[in-house]
């Protein structure tokens, strides 16, 4: 009886997660929202979505603006502007700058509204940093 419970509290917890997971997913995708007109969407899955610059602004290629990306740890928001103006990370909150991994990778386990506003002003600026830098 134990195990009977034991494995309907682990698959509780699954689905738990995954609902965590695709909640965090769609808010986070909405923070790009304002800018796929500008931007070239590469991909647009459940679980990927990727946006780059629509002219071929880095050696020939389109620059890689930023990304939702669902995997089985975490749901990863990638903003490369990140990488172009350290002004920006050093604007974040501590609260955001911990979920920072590496230089332009924030990882969340659900959805947190306040670090979500907070990163859709970043990526404000970032989109100004690409259009100022003439890579749009």
């Amino acid at each position: 009886m134990k195990e009977k419970r034991a494995s309907l509290a682990e698959a509780a917890e699954v689905v738990d997660r995954a609902e965590n997971f695709a909640a965090a997913f769609f808010q986070l995708k909405r923070i790009f929202a304002p800018y796929t007109k500008s931007l070239n969407v590469n991909a647009d899955t459940r679980t990927r979505f990727y946006l780059e610059t629509k002219s071929a602004s880095y050696k020939g290629q389109p620059l890689f603006f930023g990304a939702v990306i669902a995997g089985r740890a975490n749901v990863s928001f990638h903003l490369m502007p990140l990488y172009w103006d350290a002004s920006l990370v050093k604007k974040l909150s501590p609260d955001l700058k911990k979920k920072l991994q590496g230089k332009s990778c924030f990882n969340f386990t659900g959805a947190d509204p306040k670090l979500f506003r907070e990163l859709a002003k970043v990526t404000a600026a970032g989109f100004t940093l690409y259009k100022r830098k003439n890579l749009l």
